[in-house]
């Protein structure tokens, strides 16, 4: 959407396509979005695969995105090309959550939750390790509206099968409030 701020991305073009693993396909797709977006060249050996987002069933445009994670070395410098990007900042992931909360940086859920899970982590180098070696997270939002907004659930919350927030037990999901977003996930 315009005006949010998210990580380079874009379609899985027909010569990148793997038919035996569509994760392949999103990987080189990642490596050739990011260089068109920002400018940055990246090796594929060099990514994680951390999360997939799939859509809800009931959006009117579905997406099927994987996130991969890497880290930036050398001396490249992002290009703002005024089209695709029109702007950029390298931020620690506690100042963008903070821009995000002051209204100053609007981060779409994905992006919000990735940030969040960066939290975690001193040094890319450390996310990079940590989230490479975990267990691959596939989100596939059912959205139950709230009277203060929406509350997301994820695969593994105690409410997600019925679209309960109200059930106990095991949390993931994804609060968007008036007063901003908090991601839960225990």
């Amino acid at each position: 959407k315009p005006g949010m701020w998210v990580f380079p991305g874009g379609k899985v073009e027909s010569h990148e396509h793997d038919a035996a693993d569509e994760r392949v396909g999103a990987l080189r797709a990642a490596v050739r979005e990011t260089h068109e977006e920002a400018g940055l060249r990246l090796e594929p050996s060099g990514l994680v695969t951390i999360s997939r987002w799939i859509t809800p069933e009931v959006s009117p445009k579905r997406f099927d995105t994987w996130f991969f994670l890497g880290v930036a070395g050398g001396e490249q410098q992002v290009q703002v090309d005024g089209g695709e990007i029109v702007d950029h900042r390298w931020v620690t992931p506690e100042s963008a959550l903070e821009a995000h909360h002051r209204g100053e940086a609007r981060l779409a859920p994905p992006t919000f939750v990735t940030v969040t899970w960066l939290l975690a982590y001193r040094k890319a180098e450390e996310a990079h390790g940590a989230l490479g070696e975990a267990d691959l997270v596939t989100f596939r939002p059912r959205i139950c509206p709230t009277p203060e907004g929406a509350c997301m659930l994820y695969p593994g919350d105690a409410g997600y099968e019925a679209g309960d927030p109200g059930a106990a037990g095991a949390r993931h999901r994804l609060w968007a409030l008036e007063e901003g977003y908090r991601y839960e996930r225990s």
